[in-house]
């Protein structure tokens, strides 16, 4: 189990622990994390589960698959190397500690 950061814009944090092969997403909506809302319910279908990964973590995680970077394009205010969808991260233990950050919409 790993426990992710959310961090708010307004900076406020919610810390949940993710089980392995669970997705960032699945964190989220289990941690009650305001913001993302995941509309399509993680089939890569939509860019509301959109954001920003700490520099910190991006060099350790897979890079972006296609279709990932296709729905990215449908995200406001995409961050060029850090903004990730949740829904396409999954989660291992070596991922404890890691902290996202949330865009304002």
């Amino acid at each position: 189990m790993a426990k992710i950061v959310y961090v708010e814009p307004t900076g406020e944090k919610y810390e949940v622990d993710v089980p392995e092969g669970h997705t960032l997403m699945d964190g989220a909506r289990t941690g009650n994390v305001p913001g993302i809302s995941a509309d399509c319910g993680g089939a890569c279908a939509c860019a509301t589960c959109h954001v920003y990964v700490d520099g910190a973590w991006v060099e350790k995680l897979p890079p972006a698959e296609d279709l990932e970077e296709d729905m990215l394009d449908f995200a406001p205010a995409v961050r060029p190397g850090v903004s990730r969808l949740t829904c396409q991260i999954t989660v291992t233990d070596e991922m404890d500690g890691m902290q996202v950050e949330l865009p304002e919409r």
